[in-house]
């Protein structure tokens, strides 16, 4: 391999470990995503489920992180009822057709959340109007409203109760970043729904 190669490798991860040791500091969003575990947890607990969505990356994230719930994170357990809301070819090219791409997210929740649902909207910059316009129809709604955004998400910020804003710019290492927090409120939600 080659020493650019080599240095590359070595920045890239260098680079995510800084990102997630940053995170690791925050307090404040360390607590958020206590909160926001302990919201999935209640919601679970009360016959309601998680609609989670997002574009490219984050549509692959909102599937990843619904798989851990309706299969399984670590524990042989249950299925719970969690929901990608980017799976449906269907539903996405109608509505995008339809209504314009904007409102790929707003209709589903329309259709599918009820007040105790929890709507997790991924947007790496924080800027995608489906994204937003999804998580303003959910809080409309009365569900528990949840970002994964990057350090630029002040937009999310007005139409989520909670936003958590991973400290970085680049986009692979707020994903990394999402990704890891999503584990994090998997293990959390299953240990407390099904640790004896």
């Amino acid at each position: 391999m080659s020493t650019a190669t080599d240095n590359l490798i070595a920045s890239s991860i260098q680079e995510s470990i800084r990102v997630k040791q940053t995170l690791l500091e925050d307090k404040h969003l360390l607590g958020q995503i206590a909160e926001v575990a302990k919201e999935f947890v209640a919601a679970l607990s009360n016959g309601h489920k998680i609609l989670l969505f997002g574009n490219g990356g984050s549509a692959a994230d909102s599937q990843h992180i619904a798989a851990e719930f309706v299969g399984r994170f670590q524990m042989e357990r249950t299925p719970l009822p969690a929901l990608a809301l980017t799976v449906n070819t269907s539903a996405l090219t109608g509505i995008g057709n339809d209504y314009g791409y904007e409102n790929l997210f707003a209709r589903q929740i329309e259709a599918l959340g009820l007040a105790g649902d929890v709507a997790v909207g991924i947007s790496t910059s924080g800027k995608s109007p489906n994204v937003l316009k999804g998580l303003a129809a959910a809080k409309a709604k009365g569900l528990v409203t949840v970002a994964l955004c990057g350090k630029f998400g002040s937009l999310m910020q007005e139409v989520s109760r909670y936003c958590l804003c991973v400290p970085s710019s680049e986009t692979p290492r707020i994903q990394e970043s999402h990704i890891l927090i999503g584990h994090i409120v998997s293990q959390i939600a299953e240990l407390q729904l099904f640790a004896k």
